[in-house]
C-alpha cells in the first residue's frame, strides 16, 4: 500500500488548518561547518512526484526538486547554527536552535508545524513526528532544501580547501575525510567536541589552522 504522504496535512486541513510548514534540519554527523534546517509551507494537497525523505533521495534527485519547492512553496526559511556554537551548546540543542531559526525566518507566520522528532519551544502548536520526513511531504520537503543548502556550503568550501575532498564527503567522517584530516588538520570551522577531531588534537598530531 502507498505511502499517503499528506495524511498528517490532511488531519490539519479538516481543522481548516492550511498555513503548515514542515521542518527538517540536516548535518548533525558531519565534523566540520554549521548544522542547517530549513521550515517550509507548501500549498494546500501539493503534489511534486518523487519527493521523499532526502536520506532516499540521490544528490542529483535533490537538487531536480530543490528549485521546484522553492518556486511552489507560500514560503521557505532557512537556519544555521555555527559549528563553533555547536561545541557551546551540543549538536542536540544546536539542530533545535537551527529549527527555530528557519521558523523565525519564514516570510509567513505557520498556524501549525510538522517537525521531524524534535519537541519544540515555540507558542505556535506542533506535532513532532519521529521519521517525520519519511511520513510527511511538508518535512520531506525541508529535508530536501535544508540538505542542498548545506551540501552548497561544502561545494563551497571544496572550492577554498580542494585538499579536504569536501564535494565528495560534504563532511562525513568517511575513510577519505580522516585521512585528508590527520594529514592537514582540522580548519577553524571544524567541530572540535566531535571524537575524531578532538582525538587528533589530543594527540598533538595537528594544530588548529585558522
Amino acid at each position: 500500500m502507498e505511502r499517503d504522504l499528506l495524511k498528517y496535512e490532511k488531519e490539519l486541513y479538516k481543522q481548516n488548518i492550511t498555513l503548515i510548514a514542515g521542518v527538517d534540519e540536516v548535518g548533525r554527523g558531519p565534523l566540520v561547518g554549521p548544522v542547517v534546517a530549513a521550515a517550509v509551507i507548501l500549498p494546500k494537497n501539493y503534489k511534486l512526484e518523487g519527493l521523499d525523505d532526502s536520506k532516499k533521495l540521490t544528490e542529483k534527485k535533490r537538487e531536480k526538486l530543490y528549485p521546484i519547492i522553492m518556486k511552489d512553496a507560500i514560503a521557505v526559511g532557512i537556519g544555521e547554527v555555527s559549528a563553533k556554537e555547536i561545541d557551546e551548546i551540543n549538536i542536540y540543542e544546536a539542530s533545535r536552535k537551527a529549527m527555530m531559526k528557519a521558523i523565525d525566518n519564514l516570510k509567513v507566520k505557520p498556524e501549525y508545524i510538522l517537525v521531524d522528532a524534535m519537541p519544540l519551544f515555540t507558542e505556535i502548536p506542533f506535532n513532532a513526528i519521529i521519521h517525520g520526513d519519511a511520513l510527511s511531504l511538508s518535512i520531506a520537503a525541508a529535508s530536501v532544501i535544508a540538505k542542498v543548502t548545506r551540501d552548497k556550503m561544502m561545494i563551497d568550501l571544496d572550492e577554498k580547501y580542494p585538499m579536504y575532498g569536501f564535494k565528495k564527503h560534504k563532511g562525513y567522517p568517511t575513510k577519505l575525510h580522516l585521512e585528508n584530516l590527520k594529514k592537514y588538520g582540522p580548519l577553524e570551522n571544524y567541530r572540535f567536541t566531535y571524537g575524531p577531531v578532538r582525538d587528533l588534537i589530543l594527540e598533538g598530531s595537528c594544530d588548529k589552522n585558522d
